[in-house]
C-alpha cells in the first residue's frame, strides 16, 4: 500500500479501482492455483517474492519462481497456502529471511480485516518444504500491540525480530519470544496510536533493518539512529545519532557490504515521511568510525530511498559477490520508483543502472522488491503500472543492469514485498553460523587456516551449499596454523561462536 496516506483510505482506493474487475479476476486466479497444486516444486532453488498482497480482503503470500524452468512453468503462486493447507501468513506481511533451515517470515499484524484464517506475527517454516513449523500471533509476551518488522539470525538457537516498540529475542529452539533487547525500546510507547493513526507510536520510534558484524548486531532505530547491541547481552551499547549527517536527519536503514563495511542511508527527518538526504554514511563495525559521503558529488542523484511511514526494508542491498551496493532512489516517493543505483565501492565510482522511465511503459518499482541474488549476482525487481492496475512482472537483470528475462505474473493485487533467495549461505544447513568475527581472528592463505583467540574448541568449515567439509580440533589457547586444502570456492568457517567467510584459490 502507498505510504503517504493512511491505510484505510488506500483499502477504499483499491476496492473502487478493482471491483469491476474482481468476478474475472478470482475465476483465473483460483483456475491458475488448482493447476499449480499438482506441480512438485523444489523450494531450495529459485527465488521467493514475499508479498503485501490485497489489504483490506486477504492475508499476504509467497509466490516462488524458478527462474530457469525448462517447461516455463516459472510460478508457484501462494507456496505457503499450498503447502499448509487452512493455514495462512499474517496481515501485510513485509520481511523474510532464511536462517538453518527455516523460514522465517514477519507480519504487521496477525490477520488481515478482510481475511476468514487467522495467520501470525511470526511464521516459522520448513526452508525446504514450506510446511508451517510454528505461528505467533503476538511478539510482545504481554499481549500489547507490537508489530513486526524484520528479522536476523544471531546463532543457531537465537533470532532477533525488530518491531514497532524494540527489538525482541526469540528462542529458535522452542520458537517462543523471550525478552526484549535493553535499550530499543519506542521512546513514544508500545503500540498505542493503531496502524491508522499517523501520529501514534507505531510511526514514530519503531526499529527496522538489522545486521550482523564484528560480534555486535546494528539496527536501525528511526527516532535514535543506529543502535549497536552486545548479542550476548542482548542490550545497547552504543548509539550513532545521524546528527553526524545533517540537524535533525534521522536513519533510513543499514546494509553490509562484501568488505564487512557497513552503509546507512539517511533521511531528512525522523517523522518517516520518506524525504530522504543525498548522502551515505561508511561505518567500520570493529572501530565504530564514520565517513560521511555525499553521493551527488560522485554520480547518484538522489540518495537511498527510504519510509518509516508504514515501514519496509527500503530497496538497499548489497552484493555477496563483489563489493558493490546498490538502492533506489528519486523525486517521488520511495513506492514510486523508477530508479536503481550501483555504487562500486572500490573504484569510488556510482552507476545509474535502471531508468524504468527512458521505456516508455509506465512501468515503475514497487517498493523494496527488489535484491540481488547471492550466488548468481543477478537482480530480481518486481514492476507495476499503478495502484489500479493489477499487473505485475518480476524481472532479471545482470548486476550492472541489462535485462535478461521477464516473468508475467497472474493479474493479482500483489504488492510485492521483498525478494529472497534460499540459495543463500545462511539459508540451508549451517548451523553454527553465528555473526562476523573481528577481523584477523580466522584468516585463509596458502592452503592454512590461520587462527587465534578461537573460542569453542573446534571449528567447522562449510560451502555455499551448506554441506560441512571439514571439522578441525583447536588447541585450547585457540591459535595456531592448521592445513586446509580447499577446492577454489568460498566458504563458511565457525567456531560456534563467531563465523568468517573464507576464499581459496580465487585468482585476483
Amino acid at each position: 500500500m502507498p505510504r503517504h496516506v493512511p491505510a484505510q483510505i488506500i483499502y477504499l482506493m483499491k476496492k473502487a479501482f478493482t471491483r469491476l474487475t474482481l468476478v474475472i479476476f478470482i475465476t483465473v486466479a483460483a483456475s491458475q492455483a488448482v493447476a499449480a497444486a499438482d506441480v512438485d516444486v523444489d523450494y531450495s532453488k529459485g527465488v521467493l517474492i514475499v508479498n503485501e498482497d490485497w489489504y483490506g480482503h486477504n492475508n499476504s503470500t509467497v509466490n516462488h519462481l524458478d527462474p530457469d524452468n525448462a517447461d516455463g512453468t516459472y510460478w508457484t503462486y501462494r507456496a505457503i497456502q499450498k503447502e499448509n493447507p487452512g493455514m495462512e501468513l499474517g496481515c501485510t506481511n513485509q520481511y523474510g529471511a532464511y536462517w538453518h533451515d527455516r523460514l522465517y517470515l514477519i507480519a504487521k499484524q496477525d490477520k488481515d480485516p478482510g481475511a476468514s484464517v487467522q495467520g501470525g506475527r511470526i511464521t516459522v517454516a520448513d526452508a525446504r518444504t514450506f510446511k508451517i513449523i510454528k505461528q505467533l500471533p503476538q511478539i510482545d509476551p504481554s499481549g500489547a500491540q507490537c508489530d513486526g518488522r524484520g528479522f536476523l539470525g544471531v546463532t543457531a538457537d537465537k533470532g532477533y525480530i525488530s518491531t514497532s516498540n524494540g527489538v525482541w529475542i526469540f528462542d529458535l529452539r522452542t520458537l517462543t519470544v523471550t525478552g526484549q533487547v535493553k535499550g530499543s525500546e519506542n521512546p513514544n510507547g508500545a503500540g498505542s496510536g493503531g496502524n491508522q493513526n499517523v501520529g501514534g507510536s507505531l510511526y514514530h520510534g519503531q526499529c527496522g533493518t538489522m545486521v550482523s558484524a564484528a560480534g555486535k548486531v546494528f539496527v536501525a532505530h528511526q527516532s535514535a539512529g543506529l543502535l549497536v547491541v552486545d548479542p550476548e547481552k542482548d542490550e545497547v551499547v552504543k548509539t550513532i545519532g545521524m546528527d553526524i549527517v545533517a540537524e535533525k536527519a534521522g536513519i533510513g536503514s543499514v546494509v553490509k557490504s562484501k568488505d564487512g563495511m557497513l552503509w546507512l542511508s539517511v533521511a531528512k527527518t525522523t517523522d518517516g515521511r520518506g524525504a530522504v538526504l543525498p548522502y551515505l554514511v561508511k561505518l567500520d563495525p570493529v572501530t565504530l568510525s564514520t565517513d560521511v559521503i555525499s553521493v551527488s558529488d560522485i554520480g547518484a542523484a538522489y540518495g537511498p530511498a527510504n519510509s518509516w511511514y508504514a515501514w519496509t526494508p527500503d530497496g538497499f542491498f548489497a552484493s555477496e559477490q563483489h563489493n558493490v551496493i546498490y538502492w533506489t532512489g528519486g523525486q517521488n516517493s520511495w513506492f514510486s520508483g523508477t530508479n536503481l543505483f550501483r555504487y562500486d565501492i572500490d573504484s569510488n565510482k556510482i552507476t545509474h543502472i535502471i531508468d524504468l522511465t527512458a521505456e516508455g511503459l509506465n512501468w515503475k518499482i514497487y517498493g523494496c522488491s527488489v535484491r540481488i541474488h547471492p550466488v548468481t549476482d543477478e537482480i530480481y525487481l518486481s514492476v507495476y503500472h499503478n495502484f489500479n492496475d493489477n499487473t505485475y512482472v518480476t524481472r532479471r537483470y545482470t548486476s550492472d543492469g541489462k535485462l535478461l528475462k521477464e516473468y508475467p505474473m497472474i493479474a493479482r493485487y500483489w504488492f510485492p514485498s521483498l525478494p529472497i533467495f534460499p540459495e543463500a549461505p545462511e539459508a540451508l544447513a549451517l548451523p553454527d553460523v553465528s555473526y562476523d568475527a573481528p577481523v584477523g581472528t580466522i584468516r585463509y592463505a596458502d592452503g592454512n587456516l590461520y587462527m587465534t583467540g578461537v573460542k569453542g574448541g573446534f571449528v567447522r568449515v562449510y560451502d555455499m551449499a551448506g554441506s560441512n567439509v571439514s571439522e578441525i580440533a583447536v588447541n585450547p589457547q585457540g591459535d595456531g596454523i592448521y592445513p586446509l586444502p580447499l577446492p577454489q570456492g568460498m566458504y563458511v568457517v565457525t567456531d560456534g561462536i563467531q563465523s568468517v567467510k573464507i576464499f581459496a584459490n580465487f585468482a585476483h
